[in-house]
């Protein structure tokens, strides 16, 4: 309520204020196209009077300073012409002192002062003077501080400046610089002032007030920074000397941060950079509570903005050993700042790195020192928990990833790895997946197998548990992607040199060997057809080289990939380890290694028989075998007759009689290689399709016990198309009698009572007769075998 009553009473006073002056700017006005002068000076001096008003904000006071500047802009122009009031400058000077209250005087002073310089009947620099020295008459913080805020815009364009009219005659660039320190230091101390000008209970109050007047003090920087004559030697000499020692000794925490900007921001680039040293010195000498890593981090950037735009002046960099100045500075403000919360050294240290590697890309030892400096600052602590220093660390981790777009640069930095270890699990795992997306978007190969070590070590967040959560906690589809990203990482490792390929394969090993059963589900895999890779252009070496280092060998890698799928089977992955155990198996047939090949090729069998359990599983991996077998050219005729012998046998106890006929004539392809050394047993081709065909009988027999109709004919259609398969090869066991009989059999099933009509069975055979006849009309040879048979 007080508040409210606060705001209502100063709106009132506001518009009591403005009305004052809108009277007695009336009546100045009148003088002035009277050309009185006295009654003008009457006028104008009890228009400024309002200003002396202590009742209003800042912002309130503000409004009512504008409109007293709008009248004396008039009243300056009407000083200008002395036809029309007929009184000297000099003497307009001397007159407007005679003003009853300062306040009036001063403002009166500084309008006739403007015009007084204009003239150029005395020095500029004498006015100037004369005019800062008077201002100090008003104290009172909020209207001193407006007062030469007027006296610092009316004077701006005729500071005696390199070039400009008001130069020469003992008047120099100095005396500008001078003039205008004057003024800002001054109205600095006024703006400090402030913050003890009302009670204490309004301490955010009087702040937040303080800060919207920032603008009035800074004016004057901008000014200087825009003065032609303050060359590199006065700006290092003079100006930023003495405009740092006024915001270091204000010892105000809002006026230290403002002004430490404002220099930043107005000053050129180079000057900062062959200064860099002394406006560093003075960031450790701000009061604590300054937000100097924000300071830093922006003169950081301006730096970096000014390197990338002028690759020219990179050599000056070095020169200045800007590197080294802003390092130490930081460090210097990191040990000054006890209280200093872990994100703020961060975040400072994300700044230093990214202006390293825009400014000093190719200096990789830069990189890696910033990287130890955080890991100092980090040692001694627990694992990070503060969510926001967190995410500081992430983008330092970041930043060299996205600048070298190259993992193997980043592999080299020392302090990478242990920068990572004070990350918590969870935000190890974040990171490790953004160095496997950079190597992706990159397509970085890793070629050596150090090089893995270090790269695996930095990704261990995905390979292993780092705290006690079970991988059961995990989220399903959170986890198979992780796990997958790390799968698609072993691709992109890769060397032409066999040995080191070999060592990248044992390295890469070693590390998801232990990533418990869930993992390597996932990550075996490619290992394995890495490997395999590796084994291909090993082709024709056996491993029975002499010497003390054993060189990359088929054998050797075989015998890797054995116990490695081994430890897949046990997890139990089974139906996975049979696959990769056949693709090593056909793997072995190609490097002509029969042993190993019958090795792999029993231990799939073994799984097969004591861990796949599932009718469907069965169904898939006794086809997979089958698929497999029927490549093998390696095996002599008594291994072979096993595995075969084995593979027949499976597909007659498959569950369903369908899978068991469709297995069983699929086993009639082992008996049959239509390569030129290939087997070609046609006695035992027929018996499989005979026997499956007893199979196929006894489906339809089953069904039509259990449903009352026979079912489709599918089965018998399929082992129709098989027996023209081998007719068309030239088995001599496969007659035209026997396509015959079968076709008849078809289609004394499809017209039976029980037959359940099926409509892709009658399509299926439909096609299968058409092809018969389109063979049979073709003519030559083909055309003789099959016109015996009629469809």
């Amino acid at each position: 309520m007080i508040a409210t009553e606060g705001i209502e009473d100063e709106e009132k006073w506001l518009a009591e204020g403005i009305a004052a002056i809108q009277h007695n700017a009336f009546y100045m006005s009148r003088a002035l196209d009277t050309n009185n002068l006295r009654e003008a000076l009457k006028y104008s001096a009890l228009l400024l009077s309002e200003l002396r008003t202590s009742k209003l904000s800042p912002h309130k006071y503000y409004e009512l300073y504008m409109r007293a500047f709008d009248e004396l802009r008039k009243l300056e122009m009407f000083f200008r012409e002395e036809d029309r009031h007929g009184c000297s400058v000099i003497n307009l000077y001397e007159l407007v002192q005679h003003a009853g209250n300062i306040l009036p005087r001063l403002y009166l002073l500084c309008t006739v002062g403007s015009v007084y310089i204009k003239s150029k009947e005395a020095p500029a620099k004498d006015i100037l003077k004369d005019l800062v020295e008077m201002c100090r008459g008003v104290q009172h913080p909020t209207r001193g501080l407006f007062l030469r805020s007027y006296l610092a815009q009316i004077s701006r364009d005729k500071l005696p400046d390199l070039g400009s009219e008001y130069e020469g005659e003992g008047d120099t660039v100095m005396d500008a610089v001078d003039f205008v320190l004057q003024n800002f230091t001054e109205m600095n101390k006024l703006w400090v002032r402030m913050q003890h000008h009302g009670p204490v209970r309004l301490k955010e109050k009087l702040e937040k007030e303080r800060s919207e007047l920032r603008d009035l003090v800074g004016k004057n920087l901008h000014v200087l920074s825009q003065i032609e004559g303050v060359d590199l030697e006065m700006y290092k000499d003079v100006v930023l000397p003495r405009v740092l020692e006024q915001v270091v000794n204000c010892k105000d925490e809002i006026a230290q941060y403002y002004l430490m900007d404002c220099i930043i921001q107005v000053f050129p680039d180079e000057y900062h950079l062959q200064t860099l040293e002394t406006l560093l010195g003075a960031c450790p000498q701000l009061q604590p509570a300054v937000d100097v890593k924000t300071v830093l981090s922006r003169l950081m950037e301006r730096l970096s903005n000014y390197a990338d735009s002028s690759p020219e002046v990179l050599p000056d960099f070095l020169q200045v050993e800007a590197f080294a100045k802003l390092s130490s500075a930081i460090g210097k403000v990191i040990d000054a700042q006890i209280d200093m919360p872990v994100v703020g050294a961060i975040s400072l240290y994300v700044s230093l790195l990214t202006f390293t590697l825009r400014v000093h890309p190719d200096r990789l030892d830069y990189v890696d020192q910033v990287l130890g400096a955080c890991v100092k600052k980090l040692s001694g602590k627990a694992k990070l928990e503060d969510s926001k220093a967190t995410k500081q660390v992430v983008a330092l981790l970041s930043a060299p990833l996205e600048k070298y777009t190259d993992i193997v640069t980043v592999l080299t930095l020392s302090n990478y790895p242990r920068v990572m270890d004070h990350l918590d699990a969870e935000t190890n795992k974040i990171m490790a997946k953004i160095i496997i997306e950079s190597i992706m978007k990159n397509d970085t190969c890793v070629s050596t197998a150090d090089k893995v070590e270090v790269l695996f070590e930095l990704i261990k967040g995905l390979i292993k548990d780092l705290d006690e959560t079970a991988t059961d906690e995990l989220d399903e589809e959170d986890f198979k992607e992780e796990q997958n990203s790390v799968a698609r990482l072993i691709h992109m490792l890769y060397n032409d040199e066999p040995e080191e390929m070999l060592k990248i394969i044992c390295t890469v090993r070693k590390h998801i060997m232990a990533g418990g059963p869930k993992r390597i589900t996932f990550t075996v895999p490619p290992l394995v057809f890495s490997a395999l890779k590796l084994v291909r252009r090993l082709q024709g070496q056996d491993g029975d080289m002499a010497g003390e280092e054993v060189p990359a060998t088929p054998k050797k890698i075989f015998q890797l990939m054995n116990e490695t799928i081994e430890a897949l089977s046990s997890v139990p992955s089974s139906e996975l380890a049979l696959r990769l155990y056949l693709q090593c198996a056909e793997a072995a047939n190609d490097c002509d290694l029969e042993p190993i090949a019958y090795e792999f090729f029993t231990q799939a069998f073994v799984l097969y028989e004591e861990e796949v359990a599932d009718s469907k599983a069965q169904v898939t991996a006794i086809h997979l075998i089958i698929g497999t077998l029927q490549k093998m050219t390696v095996f002599g005729v008594e291994n072979r007759d096993t595995l075969t012998h084995k593979a027949t046998g499976y597909s007659a106890k498959l569950l369903k009689k369908p899978d068991q006929c469709r297995a069983v004539y699929a086993c009639s392809h082992l008996f049959w290689v239509d390569d030129q050394d290939g087997i070609k047993d046609g006695e035992r081709v027929l018996l499989c399709l005979k026997r499956s065909l007893r199979i196929a009988n006894a489906a339809q027999q089953q069904a039509n016990v259990t449903r009352g109709s026979s079912g489709p004919v599918t089965l018998f259609v399929e082992i129709l198309n098989k027996y023209l398969y081998f007719f068309e090869k030239g088995n001599p066991q496969i007659t035209p009698g026997a396509i015959q009989s079968l076709i008849e059999l078809i289609k004394t099933e499809m017209q039976s009572d029980t037959t359940t009509p099926d409509s892709a069975s009658d399509a299926f055979f439909t096609s299968t007769l058409r092809y018969v006849q389109f063979q049979r009309q073709k003519g030559g040879l083909m055309g003789e075998k099959y016109n015996p048979i009629k469809v």
